[in-house]
Order: structure tokens, then C-alpha cells, then sequence
């Protein structure tokens, strides 16, 4: 049953934002198991969304698709695999949400039948949009099965598909629609197209695989399927495979200027990936290095918050000349707590997530680093299981400037009146959050983390700047009003 405009409005206040990961296979080889190796490269990109995941298959334009809540490893066994099948062309998506929409219905590929064919489509990304398209087509008569995005992307896609002649040229339309942030692999009974938007504000590399072609959110995936890295998609531009081999669309390519979002670099990106020819494991080391300079101070040893804190506090003890430890022990078992749906889920987490290394801090000034600062209440948590450790000072480093703005492109950053940084100063937080003293990294060497990055860095949740419209505040009262309605 599709849902009003009204009963989706009221799950947008809450559902704003998304972090998932995409790939695709096109393939010209009969023995390419390309489910198997969207399954492999699924796994790679679990990092990116641990809610639900899903793999398209496409067997002479036959598609058939597997998706469900839970990782990688618990959607796909072996028969869920075999039951898939194979064929020439696959799709795969792994995806996480905000608090409210963890249903299978919302996970994707998505999969749409209509009277030209069929299409799979997975999305990583936040359209700016999104609302106003769903209201003009649910006026039209479109019944949606999800609160995603994605759903209107396809809505979209479909209804200019009628007018062209080819699924491509629909894309290509379609994008003159559609706003926002979006890096999509889409699947044809014929063709593999994936698509970047004009900003790019998500990465979206392209890969060879033995002669096939590959495409993923990120280079990792690349690595752990055997393929070897082809280039970066630009911005604004359409990729599409088929039996005539591969070309490119870039109508929408150099319009406006790229941005892609910094807080890959900081913490979403896995730090083997290389986005947009910079390593991510070098930017975060540079991260740190440039708090060590911003915000130095006297102690005995520098420790990282696992995983993405880890490679800021390397940088950070070369840069000062204090030792490096390692301040805590990982539970390898439990979810990264920024992605769990709910604040609850996240606060429990930490509990069994990590436990500090006493023979590393006690008696000791502790500097601990971390990505970032969000709510507050997990900081707290952590630096807590350093005091009980045996800490005597904690000073806290922050590898990305405070979060005082939503994100509408894609990351889960609340809105302001849950955001610590939009209700206290520094050395409030710092008193907060139980520190001796609180650093953040500044917006400028933020987007001079990355070296030779070859693109710009949206910013905008640090500063509120955006590249592109965003949805008006008195939208947003709007939406409020009629859910108190």
C-alpha cells in the first residue's frame, strides 16, 4: 500500500539523511560468478550501511533480486546465493538509515517493472528535493512502497523512460530533476549505467575486472573482488555498459564546481580506499598531524578511538613527538555506533563495543582522538572508561571541525537542537563531556587534509554553507506543525 504525502512527510523529519554503499557488474564472461563477487564486494562496503543489503542479478535480462534486514553474511548464505543464480550483470547495495524506517521494504536494489522493461536501481545518497517530486507524483497517482529517496529516483527514471528511446537518455533527463546528492548503479534487461550527480558529493570509482567492468562506492570493494582500478566517475557523469562496449555521458559534467563530502576523508571512507586520487588513510594521518599543530599539549601518550580515530592519532603523536598507544581493545563484533538507528542503540554500544587498555593509560596524560563529536553522550562514555582505567588527564582532539548544521546529502548529522556544538562553547563541551581540555580540527585544514584531491569539499555541516539549495527552515516547520496536527 503506497503512503499519502502526509503520513511520508512525517517520517521525513526524522529520516532526512542516509550513508550507503553501491556496486555493479557488467560482465562478457560466461564463467564470471557475478554474484559471488557483488556478495564479496558487499562485504567490503558493509562499513557504509549495516542495516539491510541486497544483490540484483540480471540473467538475459531475467532479474531477480535477494535483499533483507541484517548484514552481509546474514542476508546471503548459500542457498539465498544459489537461488540468485547466474547471469551477466549484478547490483548490490548495503544501507543504513536514520531511526524510523527499518523495514525491508526500504532495502534496496530497488526494482521496478513496467511497460518497457524492467529496472533494478541502488542509490547512495540524500536528494534535497525528494519531497516535492513524491508529492507531485503521488498526486499523478504513484504508489510508493518505501520512504526512500531511491523510490523517487526510480519514479523519476521510469517516467522519462516513456518519452526516450533509451534507458541512458531517460538518466540523462531524469537528472535535470532529481536534486541533491545521488551515486547510483542502475540495471537494464540490456545495459549497466551508473551515474554520479553534478556536485559529487558521493564517490562512485570504475574498475576492470578481468576485462569486465566494475563499478563501487569505493576502491576497497575494487581491492577485495581482484579488480584493478580504472578511474574516478566526474561529476555529473553517466557510465553505461552493454553489449557495444562502454562510453560516457557528461552533459551534466563541469557545471558547477565539485564538492564532495569531507566527512568520507574523516570517517565514513575505509581507510585502504583512495577517493578521488587521495589516500584516505594518509588524509585522516594529516588530520591529525594538523590538530597536533592547532592544538598542542603536554602529555605522555597519544591514543585513537577505534576505527577512524585510529590513523588521525598516528599523525597527531608524529606531528607532537608524543608516544603513540594503542588506549583501547575492540570488540570486532559490534556495529560502528554512529550508524546504529537509534541514540539508545548507540549508547549501549559503546559499552561492549570497547574497553580501555589500563597498562597503556593509567598514571598517564592521555591526548584520545576521535573523528568527531555529535550528541556528546558517547564522548562522555569513552573518556569515562579512561578515568576508570587510570587516566589522570584526558585531552580530546577532534579530526573534523564541531557540527552545528544538518547534512542534507547523505550523512546522519541531527538537526541543530541535538547537535552539542549549537548548544555550548568549547570549554563548555570540554566540561561536558569530562575532558581537561578540547580541540577541534579547523574548517580550513579540514579540506587540506586530502592531498591531491582531485575535487573540492563540501563543508557544509561545519559552516552551513551548501553548494546547492537545501530544504528551507520553514519547511521544516512546516513538516513539524503537520505532524502535530
Amino acid at each position: 500500500m503506497g503512503r499519502s504525502p502526509s503520513f511520508w512527510r512525517k517520517e521525513t523529519v526524522s529520516n532526512l539523511h542516509e550513508e550507503c554503499g553501491v556496486f555493479g557488474i557488467y560482465s562478457t564472461r560466461k564463467d564470471q560468478d557475478v554474484t559471488s563477487i557483488t556478495y564479496m564486494a558487499l562485504y567490503a562496503l558493509q562499513h557504509r550501511g549495516q542495516e539491510s543489503c541486497g544483490i540484483a542479478v540480471n540473467d538475459r535480462g531475467v532479474i531477480q533480486v535477494h535483499k533483507d534486514l541484517g548484514l552481509v553474511p546474514d542476508v546471503f548464505n548459500r542457498d539465498a546465493l544459489d537461488k540468485l543464480g547466474g547471469g551477466q550483470m549484478a547490483i548490490g547495495h548495503t544501507r543504513y538509515s536514520t531511526c524510523g524506517t527499518a523495514v525491508r521494504s526500504n532495502a534496496q536494489p530497488l526494482v521496478a517493472r513496467h511497460v518497457k522493461g524492467t529496472m533494478a536501481l541502488a542509490h547512495n545518497g540524500a536528494l534535497t528535493n525528494s519531497f516535492e517530486l513524491r508529492e507531485q507524483l503521488e498526486l499523478n497517482g504513484a504508489i510508493f512502497h518505501t520512504t526512500n529517496d531511491s523510490e523517487v529516483i526510480s519514479y523519476i527514471i521510469i517516467g522519462e523512460r516513456l518519452k526516450t528511446s533509451s534507458i541512458e537518455e531517460a538518466v540523462e533527463q531524469a537528472m535535470n530533476k532529481i536534486k541533491g546528492a545521488y551515486s547510483l548503479v542502475i540495471m537494464s534487461p540490456q545495459k549497466l549505467i551508473a551515474v554520479r550527480d553534478p556536485n559529487g558529493f558521493r564517490p562512485l570509482c570504475m574498475g576492470d575486472l578481468d576485462g569486465d567492468v566494475v563499478f563501487a562506492s569505493e576502491s576497497c570493494a575494487l581491492d577485495s573482488i581482484g579488480a584493478k582500478f580504472v578511474r574516478d566517475l566526474e561529476p555529473g557523469e553517466i557510465v553505461v555498459c552493454d553489449k557495444n562496449g562502454v562510453r560516457s555521458i557528461r552533459t551534466h559534467c563541469g557545471k558547477v564546481p565539485s564538492s564532495l563530502c569531507v566527512f568520507e576523508f574523516v570517517y565514513i571512507a575505509r581507510p585502504d580506499s583512495v577517493i578521488e586520487g587521495a589516500s584516505v588513510h594518509r588524509a585522516r594521518k594529516r588530520a591529525g598531524a594538523y590538530l597536533a599543530l592547532e592544538h598542542p599539549v603536554q602529555a605522555d601518550v597519544v591514543i585513537g578511538v577505534p576505527d577512524s580515530g585510529l590513523d588521525a592519532a598516528m599523525g597527531f603523536a608524529e606531528q607532537s613527538g608524543i608516544p603513540y598507544g594503542i588506549g583501547f581493545v575492540k570488540n570486532r563484533y559490534i556495529g560502528r555506533t554512529f550508524i546504529q538507528p537509534t541514540q539508545k542503540q548507540r549508547e549501549r554500544s559503546v559499552n561492549i563495543k570497547l574497553n580501555a587498555l589500563a597498562d597503556t593509560v593509567r598514571g598517564k596524560r592521555v591526548v584520545m582522538v576521535d573523528d568527531s563529536i555529535v550528541r556528546g553522550t558517547t564522548s562522555a562514555r569513552i573518556v569515562k572508561l579512561l578515568r576508570d582505567a587510570g587516566a589522570t588527564e584526558v585531552h580530546m582532539r577532534v579530526s573534523a571541525p564541531p557540527f552545528t548544521n544538518p547534512c542534507y546529502f547523505g550523512v546522519d548529522v541531527d538537526s541543530k537542537d541535538k547537535l552539542i556544538a549549537c548548544q555550548m562553547p568549547v570549554e563548555e563541551i570540554a566540561r561536558h563531556i569530562g575532558v581537561d581540555s578540547l580541540g577541534y580540527l579547523s574548517i580550513a585544514d579540514v579540506q587540506r587534509i586530502a592531498e591531491g584531491a582531485k575535487c573540492g569539499f563540501c563543508v557544509g555541516c561545519f559552516n552551513g554553507e551548501y553548494p546547492v539549495e537545501v530544504p528551507s527552515q520553514c519547511g521544516k516547520c512546516k513538516f513539524e506543525s503537520q505532524i502535530k496536527e
